[in-house]
């Protein structure tokens, strides 16, 4: 259930005298300015997560809501506590999918707990990135919070990045000579997409306040810094937006094409069916049985009606040729 649990100390990390499930006596060691505890769970369970809510007087409401994920981003305020859920995304780039999970975090004075759902979640390399930077930390756990926050929008990036790559791949499918199938992958990351949206677009809302000051628990230092973080969230709602755009040009584009290609078709039948009915026509005439008809008498009569055939078929051919209907 315990992935990590740190007590830092003017930025840096202690080492608690207490074992990691000893919650009241882990959270008795923040006692100074800047202290806070930051404790990282996994998929706990209810009665897992109940020690822990007890410990730091969580409220049940948002207790319910970190174990059973499925959250949308959310900012909540709890007391003097706050309860803020991410979700997170990843790239399955052989499926055109993207996968997500979910971080729920209670901040409050003194301590940071951030619940973890989905294999995309880990937390570890935000972590460990953040201790390397003591001045940030020193500023309690508000600077965390961030820390969680640009690691989640910076995968934001990376999973629209690689998804700009498959819509160039469809855009040349798609204006490519040959005859390709494109709708149903078009439809794929347009779905795609819109989970994309779902993670990107109510996390604005909460990012604003962080960055104008507008929550409590966050140090003015800090604001900054989540003004980053606004800034990058911005530039992914942008960004899905256009791959949208593009989608639905795309998709338009290879329904015209479909359009025009059967119009090719339909004229390569038109032309090959006049190349037989013009003969069937001559010897249909030919072919009739009535006594009064010069040609049924006339030596020449069938090489010339050959011929006639012959010639019709090659000046229609000619013809279809080069008007662009063969």
């Amino acid at each position: 259930m315990i992935v990590d649990s740190a007590l830092y100390r003017g930025g840096v990390r202690q080492q608690p005298d207490c074992h990691p499930h000893e919650y009241d006596k882990l959270r008795a060691g923040a006692s100074g300015p800047g202290d806070f505890v930051w404790l990282g769970l996994y998929a706990p369970s209810h009665s897992e997560l109940d020690e822990v809510a007890t410990a730091f007087r969580l409220h049940p409401l948002a207790v319910e809501d970190a174990v059973t994920a499925h959250q949308r981003p959310k900012l909540e305020r709890y007391g003097d506590a706050l309860f803020l859920v991410l979700k997170t995304l990843w790239y399955v780039d052989a499926d055109d999918a993207v996968e997500t999970g979910e971080i729920a975090c209670f901040l409050g004075p003194g301590y940071l707990i951030t619940v973890r759902h989905g294999r995309g979640s880990r937390l570890d390399a935000a972590r460990h990135a953040i201790e390397t930077t003591p001045d940030k930390l020193a500023q309690g756990p508000s600077a965390a919070v961030w820390a969680v926050a640009d690691a989640v929008v910076d995968g934001y990036l990376s999973v629209l990045g690689e998804m700009q790559t498959d819509v160039d791949e469809v855009e040349t499918s798609v204006f490519s000579k040959d005859r390709t199938s494109d709708s149903e992958r078009i439809y794929t990351l347009k779905r795609e997409l819109a989970e994309v949206r779902r993670a990107v677009v109510p996390l604005r809302a909460p990012m604003v306040g962080f960055a104008t000051g507008a929550v409590e628990h966050v140090d003015p230092d800090m604001q900054p810094f989540f003004r980053d973080v606004l800034d990058h969230l911005n530039q992914c709602a942008e960004m899905a937006d256009s791959l949208e755009s593009l989608l639905s040009s795309a998709f338009e584009a290879h329904l015209a094409r479909i359009s025009v290609q059967q119009n090719d078709d339909m004229r390569k039948i038109s032309a090959g069916a006049a190349l037989v009915v013009v003969p069937t026509l001559i010897a249909g005439i030919y072919g009739m049985n009535f006594t009064h008809m010069p040609e049924l008498g006339w030596t020449f009569g069938y090489p010339m009606a050959l011929l006639l055939m012959a010639g019709a078929v090659v000046g229609l051919w000619m013809w279809f040729k080069r008007s662009g209907w063969l």
